[in-house]
Order: C-alpha cells, then sequence, then structure tokens
C-alpha cells in the first residue's frame, strides 16, 4: 500500500532528507566546534609555552633551571592533564612538572627552526592522548649556547568531553528544528496534494450528477489531467448519446411491427379464430413486455449514473400511485405513505420510475389489501415497500430478482420485474433487499445515493 500511497512517498521522502539534513547539521556543528575549541586550546598552550621558555635560565654552572613554576595549579596536580616539559641535549626530561609525576613524554624527532611553534599529538602518561605544542630555544651559558626543547601539552580527554557537552546541549535544539521541519514538510504536502483532493471531490460531484465538467480552477501543473478527464467526459457522454439514440430508434423500430401483430390477432378474432388470436396477442405482449425490459437493461448498461440527474422520490411515487390506484389490483388496496416533502436521489428520473414502478406492481399484484411505503433520508435514500401478500418462502428470497424467476406460475408476468430493478439499482451503486414483510408478505428495501437539493450547475 506504502508504494502506492502518493502522500506516503512524500512523507518518506521528506524524513530521510530532514534526518540526513539534521545528521548533515549535527556533525558539521560538532566539527566546528572542536576545531575551535581545539584551537582555543592551542592558543592557551602557546601562551603557556611562552611562559616557560621566558622562566627557564641556565646557571653558571650550567644547570638549566627554572626562575618561576607555571601559574596553573594543574601543573602541580599528579596525572591532571596539563604537563609541561623540558628536553636538554639527549637528556630527555630534563626538567618536567610535577603533573607528569614519574613519566617523560616521548616527543618525535622533528628539526625544529629555533622560535618556531609545533603542534602535534603524542602519548602521555596514564595512556592519555596529549595536545602538544613545543619548541626549541637556546639559551646562552658559560661554555656557549645550550639548546633546549620545550614541551606543554593537555589531555586530549578535556576536548572530546567538552564536544560531548556541546553535542547533549545541541540535540534538543536539533530535535525542534526536526519538529519544525516535519510541520514545513505537512503544510509543504497538504498544499502540494489538495489539487489532487480537489480533483478527487470533483469527480465525485460528477459521479454524484453536482454538476458534469471538472472547473478551471487548478494549479497549471493539474490542468494537463484536468483537460484529459473532461475531455474523457466528453467523450463518454457522446458515446452514451449515441447509444440512448440506438435504443430509441430500436424501440420505434420494433413498435410498429408489435402493433402489427396485434392488430392481426384481432382480425383473427373478429373472423372467429378466438384461440389464435388470444396465443398471438399474448405472444406480442410478451415480446413487447420484454423489449422494454432489455431497452431498460441497455440504457443502464450504456451509461445509467453519468449523466447529472436528481429524481424526487417522493413525487415519483405519488405519480405511480395516481396510475396504479386506476387499475383493477391497485384500486383494491390501502396504500399507506410515510415520506418526508422530499427526497431526491441521484437517478435519472426514467429509471427511477422504472425501478418503484416494478416493485409497487408487484406489491399491488402480491397483495392482499394494504401496501406500505416508507421513505427516509440519511447518508442515502432508503425506500421500503412491505405489503401483506403470501410473502416468498425463506430459501428463496434470496433468489429474488433472478432473471425469468417466477414463483408462482398462475400468475401472468415473465418474472423480468424484479430483475430489472436489481439491474436498476446495481447500475447506481445501491443496494436492493428482499425480506419477509411483519405481515408475512414481502419485505423490498431499496437504497440510493441521495442527490444534490438544488439544481445541477454545470462547471
Amino acid at each position: 500500500m506504502t508504494r502506492r500511497s502518493l502522500r506516503a512517498r512524500l512523507w518518506i521522502g521528506a524524513a530521510l532528507s530532514i534526518t540526513l539534513a539534521l545528521v548533515v547539521a549535527g556533525l558539521g556543528l560538532l566539527t566546528l566546534f572542536e576545531r575551535h575549541v581545539e584551537r582555543r586550546i592551542g592558543e592557551e598552550l602557546r601562551a603557556q609555552l611562552n611562559q616557560l621558555a621566558a622562566a627557564v635560565t641556565v646557571t653558571p654552572e650550567g644547570e638549566v633551571e627554572l626562575a618561576r613554576e607555571p601559574a596553573d595549579p594543574r601543573f602541580g596536580q599528579p596525572l591532571s592533564g596539563l604537563y609541561w616539559q623540558i628536553d636538554g641535549s639527549a637528556r630527555p626530561g630534563l626538567l618536567r612538572s610535577r603533573s607528569l609525576w614519574d613519566h617523560v613524554v616521548e616527543l618525535s624527532d622533528d628539526d625544529l627552526d629555533p622560535g618556531t611553534v609545533h603542534a602535534h599529538e603524542v602519548m602521555g602518561p596514564d595512556a592519555q592522548r596529549l595536545l602538544v605544542r613545543e619548541r626549541r630555544i637556546r639559551l646562552q651559558a658559560v661554555d656557549g649556547l645550550t639548546p633546549l626543547r620545550l614541551m606543554v601539552g593537555v589531555d586530549r580527554a578535556e576536548l572530546i568531553a567538552a564536544r560531548d557537552a556541546f553535542a547533549a546541549d545541541m540535540l534538543p535544539y536539533l530535535a525542534l528544528i526536526g519538529l519544525v521541519l516535519a510541520l514545513a514538510a505537512f503544510v509543504q504536502i497538504q498544499t502540494g496534494l489538495a489539487p489532487l483532493d480537489a480533483v478527487r471531490r470533483g469527480l465525485g460531484e460528477i459521479r454524484t450528477g453536482r454538476t458534469r465538467r471538472l472547473g478551471e480552477a487548478y494549479p497549471d501543473e493539474v490542468m494537463p489531467l484536468v483537460g484529459e478527464v473532461n475531455a474523457l467526459l466528453e467523450a463518454r457522454e457522446q458515446t452514451i448519446e449515441r447509444a440512448r439514440a440506438w435504443t430509441a430508434d430500436l424501440a420505434h423500430g420494433l413498435k410498429t411491427p408489435l402493433s402489427a401483430l396485434v392488430a392481426d390477432a384481432q382480425r383473427l378474432r373478429e373472423q372467429g379464430n378466438a384461440p389464435l388470436a388470444d396465443d398471438l396477442e399474448h405472444l406480442a405482449m410478451a415480446m413487447r413486455r420484454r423489449v422494454e425490459r432489455e431497452l431498460v437493461r441497455a440504457r443502464l448498461r450504456s451509461g445509467a449514473g453519468v449523466h447529472p440527474s436528481h429524481a424526487d422520490v417522493v413525487e415519483t411515487i405519488h405519480r405511480l400511485l395516481r396510475t396504479l390506484q386506476r387499475t383493477p389490483e391497485g384500486a383494491r388496496l390501502d396504500w399507506q405513505l410515510v415520506a418526508p416533502a422530499q427526497a431526491r436521489a441521484a437517478v435519472i428520473q426514467d429509471d427511477l420510475l422504472e425501478l418503484l414502478g416494478n416493485l409497487l406492481e408487484n406489491a399491488a399484484k402480491w397483495a392482499r389489501t394494504e401496501v406500505d411505503i416508507r421513505v427516509s433520508v440519511g447518508d442515502r435514500i432508503e425506500i421500503g415497500i412491505e405489503d401483506d401478500g403470501p410473502g416468498v418462502p425463506a430459501e428463496q428470497t434470496p433468489r429474488l430478482g433472478e432473471r425469468g424467476l417466477r414463483l408462482d406460475e398462475r400468475r401472468e408476468g415473465s418474472g423480468l420485474g424484479l430483475a430489472i430493478a436489481r439491474d436498476v439499482v446495481d447500475a447506481y451503486g445501491g443496494v436492493l433487499v428482499f425480506e419477509t414483510a411483519p405481515k408475512g408478505g414481502l419485505a423490498v428495501s431499496v437504497r440510493l445515493p441521495v442527490g444534490s437539493t438544488s439544481p445541477m450547475m454545470p462547471a
């Protein structure tokens, strides 16, 4: 799922980028801090080296000694981490600080010019790694110049401790920067993907019939996609219109031959051949109904729900009831309707008439005395139709709506009505459920998508 989510990809990229940036920034700051502290320590060592050079003297007897000890008290504390040492010619460790105790620092054999300060690292007492500043000097003695090598060193652990303390102080700030960057990435991702969410909502409005096209208020980068979607919708509408025109032509073309068959049956009846006339008329009517149902299916397959549509369910039921109450089957029944003032479904008006007409005709056919109709509006339009007829055996209920299924051959009908009703509901993404009514008859529940309460405006 993650590899298919653009949002997840952006978050992963942002997380990796932020992490890499913080790591690089942290390491860079630590390196800069370490270099700064090392330079600062080097300057202090250089100053102490100059003090040591100023204090060293040669006595008339040729002995090397210090006129005064360096002021830093750490020179007098054993293994304190701060050390000085004076090497004579072929006499390493001629003089050294008390902090070195009995250890002599071994310096590399560098050929230094007198007065030049050399910086390097050597091993000190107790396996300490020392940062060293050293220089060579020559002091005047009775028998000539005395070469000396002066060294001041400090344990590198002090530098590491300062670096670690700086890192500990820096981590909360890096975490805060990471949080700020994460919030910035969130805003950027939300802002960047907002046009795609807008396209999704626009397509949802097209699907539910609230509009026909995506608008033009999109960023330039998204407009090519919007243009292609609108072109696809335009092409599909043209295809659907051609399909609808074809079904209308087919219906018109079949109407005349079927009417001719009915007229032929009437002439046969007038000529005294009633049985043959009845068979022919029955055949013509069955063909007409089957053609009408197949035309409905063709219309549904050609794009139900593509055209913006908002049919008033309550008004449609009233229209059907007015028609059914003029038929022999409907006139004998008590029709009970409980519904809000208005309930608009996202269904083409003709398809809603086909759906409810078949369900109400089926209820009228099987009801004994009354039919209850209830309409409610929530997340979807729900229509319930219950009759007090003989009902359907529980084991047969799941089969209702199968094409051509007739559970009672004694009643007229082709078994296509409930099948067409299921086709219509399925075409609009609705739900059709058959159950046993509390009164023993059949209870039909239809759930359809809710349509807009205001007229559709094109994009």
